[in-house]
């Protein structure tokens, strides 16, 4: 992942270089490819480089346009091919992401946002317009935030610039904090008032005292698929996961999978596994790494993991967790932590895990997160249920709510709502948001 920072003020103030010096030790671990440096009027950017690809071997960043137009990079984009082929100009299948990227800008400006498949995060600074565009992809996969008030902005892909160094005490916010209790918090909020995160599928123009945030795509409801049998959908999940797995493989260099023996990592190392089988992937070796703990029920992870080792004819890395050894959690003393989940620490896990991806080469690591919800590895009752529902199954319906509300120890009534607000439009069942009384 490159990372990158900037600011602009857009009182036409010249940004003092000694501000990007300040930061430079903060982003340099992040990468270790190279620096891009921007000093020049009323803008200053920095970048630390980490190349994934063949192609981004060539990248140049900051990116400046034949227009003038200034672009930073992170992401990998997946609909190449189709990009440079609708773009007819002298780029081709060598050509690099952010090369791809600031020619569809060039020709489609902020419609380009929308033509852009992949996970990536890009900041355009426009001199004409003297206006800054900050945009993510539709998942909101890759970070970006940013500080804003009527004559400044600063905005990095990591949080940690931006509150380090902030020029002003920094209040936590309120509506962060009781999004991360109780779900998770909106998406473009961070836990400090006046620092911002650029929501998914969306992008935020900013310039002299205004700020706009607009999305340049939505999920269509009314776009559905129609099959005539289970088997035809399952198909369809396979090959799209296929696909997914496969756009991840990208790199020049081998990727490390995290495998825990669960759903969702077993079946991205095992697709991955298929897929290079094939000669789909550019990668050349999918290596992963496991951890367990055969003394903590909920680390019991071994007898799972060397399953699927000994099914793909090859050991990983296996790190032991213990109490006596902390992994990501409970270090609170190991230095600063921009957000609640985000600590560091320097366990001997930790350091286990980085000198297999150095020794290794690795670049890329595929991670499991959030596939449960997906694949199936945290049961769920609601699919069950409102299929039920759908079809006015009602004894079904009856006892497969009460063998649900015995497993997950919840009243049946409660499962219900859940099953039944699925089916209401979402201004039935979304609260009123409450503005916040005035100081």
């Amino acid at each position: 992942m490159s990372v990158h920072f900037g600011e602009c003020n857009f009182d036409g103030k010249p940004v003092d270089p000694r501000d990007l010096d300040r930061l430079r030790p903060v982003l340099t671990p992040y990468g270790p490819d190279g620096e891009g440096y921007l000093c020049k009027d009323n803008i200053g950017i920095l970048c630390r480089l980490f190349r994934t690809t063949k192609e981004s071997r060539t990248e140049v960043q900051p990116h400046i346009s034949p227009s003038g137009v200034v672009i930073t990079w992170d992401g990998r984009i997946d609909n190449r091919a189709e990009l440079v082929n609708n773009l007819k100009g002298q780029l081709s299948c060598t050509s690099s992401d952010l090369s791809i990227v600031a020619s569809a800008y060039e020709q489609w400006g902020m419609r380009s946002f929308g033509k852009l498949v992949g996970d990536w995060a890009v900041s355009i600074w426009d001199p004409r317009t003297q206006s800054l565009l900050l945009a993510k992809d539709f998942l909101g996969t890759r970070h970006l935030f940013y500080s804003f008030d009527m004559e400044h902005v600063s905005w990095c892909t990591i949080l940690d610039p931006l509150v380090l160094f902030a020029t002003r005490s920094l209040a936590l916010e309120e509506e962060y904090i009781a999004g991360l209790l109780s779900f998770f918090p909106a998406t473009h909020l961070t836990p400090y008032e006046g620092i911002h995160s650029v929501a998914p599928s969306s992008f935020v123009r900013l310039t002299n005292g205004i700020c706009t945030t607009s999305k340049y795509w939505d999920f269509d409801p009314g776009k559905s698929l129609g099959y005539h049998t289970d088997a035809e959908y399952e198909e369809h999940f396979r090959s799209a996961f296929a696909e997914s797995v496969r756009r991840r493989l990208r790199s020049d260099a081998p990727v490390l999978a995290e495998l825990s023996g669960g759903i969702d990592s077993s079946s991205i190392v095992c697709v991955a596994d298929t897929v290079m089988a094939r000669g789909g992937a550019e990668t050349s070796r999918l290596d992963t790494i496991s951890y367990y703990d055969d003394s903590e029920p909920n680390w019991n992870e071994r007898p799972y993991f060397t399953r699927v080792e000994a099914q793909r004819g090859r050991t990983g890395c296996h790190v032991r967790i213990s109490s006596e050894s902390p992994f990501m959690l409970d270090c609170l003393d190991q230095g600063f932590a921009a957000t609640p989940l985000g600590i560091k620490c320097d366990s001997e896990a930790i350091e286990r895990f980085a000198f297999w991806m150095r020794s290794q080469g690795n670049r890329v690591l595929l991670s499991g997160a959030g596939g449960d919800e997906v694949a199936g590895g945290q049961p769920t009752p609601i699919p069950e249920l409102a299929d039920d529902l759908a079809r006015a199954k009602i004894k079904a319906l009856a006892q497969h709510l009460r063998r649900w509300a015995l497993n997950n120890r919840k009243p049946w009534l409660h499962l219900l709502f859940d099953v039944i607000r699925r089916f209401l439009p979402p201004a039935v069942v979304t609260p009123p948001k409450q503005r916040r009384p005035a100081a």
